[in-house]
């Protein structure tokens, strides 16, 4: 009769500590990509900040809502158009019309050169797929608009409204990652403070969405008032 050889506790222990590696391995590399990956979604909302305050302090208006860009830039490019200079990026962050203060703000930026991208008037495709406006490294749109009217699209009043001049957004972060963000960018709760967490699609703020609200895998728009 043949005699069956098998692999000895020590054998199966060694192979056990090879796969818990393998797979301690993998997970903290899952780990260093999304951290890499936050990082370079706070980026955007802090290189938005730098953009305003850059042209604010050159020419003493807020890009977008500037009056006197049409003669400032008429070369080479042309302006899409001048803005009322109220003080104000009026307009949607998501989507808004090719001439409003939220979409001409990022061909003011470019033109002024604080930030990369296609400037000429013939480029600008703000309403349509936001094909002219940043995209964040989840590919959804990054845009900026006062934060008087976000505050009144998504009924935050009182207390709960946003606080400051203009707001930040950036679509389709997954929950995982915009609980990422809120912490890195402020105080970790997505459902207070400068940076808001809302569901993409949504129509009103959800003031459920705490800390824990957010789902990994569903997809939120992160947004951050200054």
């Amino acid at each position: 009769m043949k005699k069956q050889s098998g692999f000895t506790l020590i054998e199966l222990a060694i192979v056990l500590v090879i796969i818990g590696l393998l797979l301690g391995g993998v997970l903290k590399g899952q780990e260093l990509i999304n951290s890499a990956r936050v990082k370079n979604l706070a980026s955007d909302f802090r290189n938005t900040q730098v953009y305003v305050y850059g042209y604010q302090d050159r020419f003493r208006v807020i890009p977008g809502d500037d009056r006197g860009a049409g003669p400032r830039f008429a070369s080479p490019a042309q302006v899409a158009s001048n803005g009322t200079q109220n003080g104000v990026i009026e307009g949607s962050w998501f989507e808004p019309a090719n001439t409003a203060e939220s979409c001409v703000f990022w061909q003011h930026v470019r033109l002024a050169g604080f930030a990369a991208g296609k400037s000429a008037i013939a480029d600008i495709n703000c309403s349509n797929g936001n094909e002219y406006m940043p995209r964040n490294a989840e590919g959804g749109v990054v845009g900026i608009q006062g934060v008087t009217d976000f505050n009144s699209t998504l009924a935050l009043t009182g207390a709960n409204a946003m606080i400051g001049s203009f707001v930040v957004c950036s679509a389709l972060i997954r929950g995982s990652l915009a609980k990422q963000l809120d912490t890195l960018l402020d105080d970790g709760d997505t459902a207070a403070g400068s940076v808001r967490v809302y569901r993409s699609g949504s129509s009103t703020w959800a003031t459920t969405l705490s800390i824990t609200g957010p789902e990994d895998s569903a997809q939120y728009n992160v947004c951050m008032a200054f």
